[in-house]
């Protein structure tokens, strides 16, 4: 893939990955001071200005892979909250539901304009393939890019969505499982978190994304149509 390609790939993928990694990050401080901790508000992070989240290791991961990335996390302050255990579980769930909500919601306009006309899907596949514009005219360089931010936004938020429910600390699916197995076990799972970061990067070096990539990919197509 030339640079080219390269740039308009990262120039349509970045506006609906910054903006859902932005409503993640503020969909888990927005549920954490719902239940009581006003950490992150405190913090100024119940912002959707994406600079404010941006996390260099997370974004240097999505311009290698296109679709997978992260921010920095808000912070959260369990013995703010009524039920610790319990109160992190929707914590965390709020983020990877935000990203399915969101790529719901891209999905009405995307269908819209399948409609209108149906070579966008084509479009896009050539786009996700070669990471090249098509070739544009008239009207269609104001609806065409849209379309493929939509597309995108699509696949980025499912991606995200599955990305963050991996059990591996610090992400979102850790935290889940360590409300729900017992406390006891639940203490030495926590014992990973000061490693999770190397675990993760590792898990991606192997090719860890692999095992998530056919749900990825199915769902969008659903979404899709």
């Amino acid at each position: 893939m030339g640079i080219e390609s390269t740039i308009q790939q990262i120039a349509i993928a970045a506006p609906p990955l910054l903006f859902s990694i932005t409503c993640h990050e503020v969909s888990h401080g927005y549920v954490a001071y719902k239940l009581g901790d006003p950490t992150a508000k405190d913090a100024g992070r119940l912002t959707l200005n994406p600079l404010k989240h941006l996390d260099l290791l997370g974004l240097l991961v999505f311009v290698v892979t296109r679709f997978i990335g992260w921010a920095k996390p808000v912070p959260v302050n369990p013995w703010n909250l009524k039920n610790p255990r319990k109160d992190m579980i929707w914590i965390s769930m709020a983020g990877p539901g935000t990203n399915f909500l969101l790529a719901i919601l891209s999905a009405i306009p995307f269908r819209l304009l399948t409609s209108y006309d149906p070579l966008l899907p084509a479009y896009l596949v050539s786009f996700l393939s070669s990471g090249k514009l098509p070739p544009l005219q008239g009207i269609q360089l104001a609806y065409v890019p849209i379309f493929l931010m939509l597309g995108t936004g699509i696949i980025i938020n499912v991606a995200l969505g599955f990305f963050n429910l991996i059990p591996i600390p610090p992400l979102d699916g850790s935290k889940i499982i360590a409300g729900i197995i017992p406390p006891s076990w639940a203490q030495t799972y926590y014992k990973l978190e000061p490693y999770g970061l190397v675990i993760l990067v590792l898990f991606l070096l192997m090719g860890g994304f692999s095992l998530i990539a056919p749900f990825i990919w199915k769902t969008s197509a659903l979404l899709m149509g």
